[in-house]
């Protein structure tokens, strides 16, 4: 990579405009569609490596929707939806688990929604689909499971507990009340205080917490009190997220802009959390060094990731696919009704194919926008493509004095890069998939 002049424009235009979507996965959902036609699983992942993937089971359930989630699920579903899609998700757990063999499933992750939303008789129900289908228990594989204040319950917690789940994750966003009402959340200080309570006294031994910034009315000074009240339950991970309002969520609606005080908050989070002991590993996780990284939100992992349940997203080498996607009410529980009526899971009809520039462009997204930054080599020989040649703007990057070349020949961001990484991230991003990105966000 040759040395260019300092990049002030660069640098200049992401200032700008700095945070515009959460850049932690490629391709987006955004750009998926559905294929011309349907794509025989057992063919797909015959030619893969099936014996170190990740597994996704979504519960796409929540007692509400806030105003800020652009998620797939469904608040207050009724009408025993839930029972119906456990049925159907054991219905595909089965066939799935037919038509990759033997495979090994060395971490899991259950989200949402919230699944403990589903109560602790629903909760083994899944458990038990999983354990049938593939022989995978929480005991004996890393598990993280995703839960709200108000379903942080100490029977549902004690249970998790019981059956081995390692790790619980909560949002809290928030310890102003005010602030987190502002985001369509009416969610009580005590509920949250009590579920962080109960989680330490009953509940899997690792904590993380979801906090955000950018909120309406927040202050530097509320955000710095959210921020050391949390730390008194000492979580070994503490996420925190830039507020971003997102096309057809509850905000999206309601609010045309606000006061944008997040680089400064970012900046807080950064001093308040490292005095704390805590390390930082991209631009949102934070955590305690003696639990490692293993959770990583990116991870330039050769292995593919299963997923179960409407809504859950598989990866492939060579495709990712998922059922359809929504978000308003009305969409979703008709893509829900559709999916429990399935009696064929053995297609994939919906998702995008990669070819191997798009590959390439995943392996640099996901290594360069963590605090280890990107290593060429190594992306070569996982992609066979030589990222510093096919994407001139690392050297832009590096020229703007957002990344840097590091002695062992790595490309790393700097402190304003990774400040910056969400607004660096689309301009990885392959024509295609912006293009398409971009006509979903229009619909």
């Amino acid at each position: 990579m040759t040395a260019l002049a300092p990049d002030t424009d660069l640098r200049t235009r992401l200032r700008a405009d700095p945070y515009d979507a959460y850049t932690y996965g490629y391709p987006h959902k955004s750009a998926y569609r559905t294929f011309e036609q349907p794509v025989d699983l057992a063919e797909l992942w015959a030619g893969q490596d099936r014996q170190h993937l990740s597994g996704y089971l979504h519960l796409p359930f929540c007692e509400m929707r806030c105003g800020f989630c652009n998620l797939f699920t469904l608040a207050n579903p009724g009408d025993g939806l839930t029972a119906a899609y456990l049925r159907a998700l054991a219905r595909q757990a089965a066939a799935t688990a037919e038509f990759l063999g033997d495979a090994q499933i060395d971490r899991l992750a259950l989200g949402g929604g919230t699944p403990t939303f589903l109560t602790v008789a629903e909760l083994e129900q899944a458990f038990a689909a999983l354990e049938r289908a593939f022989g995978t228990r929480p005991d004996a594989t890393p598990t993280v499971i995703e839960t709200s204040p108000a379903t942080a319950t100490p029977d549902r917690l004690r249970y998790l507990r019981e059956i081995g789940v390692e790790r619980v994750s909560i949002g809290i966003q928030s310890t102003t009340e005010r602030e987190v009402h502002r985001i369509g959340r009416p969610q009580a200080h005590r509920t949250a205080v009590g579920a962080l309570d109960a989680i330490r006294a009953d509940g899997p031994p690792l904590l993380n917490v979801d906090l955000m910034y950018g909120l309406a009315g927040q202050t530097e000074e509320s955000w710095r009190r959210s921020l050391t009240d949390i730390l008194a339950w000492r979580p070994e991970e503490i996420f925190c997220y830039p507020l971003y309002v997102r096309p057809l969520t509850g905000l999206g609606r309601t609010i045309d802009g606000w006061a944008d005080h997040r680089i400064a908050q970012y900046r807080i989070a950064v001093e308040v959390l490292t005095d704390a002991g805590y390390r930082q590993s991209s631009l949102r996780r934070f955590y305690l060094p003696a639990v490692g990284t293993t959770d990583d939100e990116y991870a330039a992992d050769p292995h593919g990731k299963v997923g179960l349940g409407c809504g859950a997203r598989s990866y492939t080498s060579s495709l990712h696919y998922s059922s359809e996607f929504a978000v308003e009410r009305t969409p979703v529980k008709r893509i829900l009704r559709d999916w429990i009526a399935t009696d064929d899971f053995t297609v994939a009809t919906y998702g995008i194919e990669l070819s191997a520039d798009e590959r390439m462009r995943r392996y640099v997204l996901q290594t360069l926008l963590h605090v280890d930054g990107l290593d060429p080599d190594a992306c070569r020989a996982a992609t066979g493509l030589d990222p510093v040649t096919e994407l001139p703007v690392l050297a832009r990057l590096v020229a703007a004095e957002l990344a840097e070349r590091t002695g062992d020949g790595r490309i790393r961001l700097t402190a304003e890069g990774l400040e910056l990484s969400d607004a660096i991230g689309p301009l990885l991003y392959s024509p295609q998939v912006r293009r398409r990105s971009a006509l979903a966000e229009q619909r």
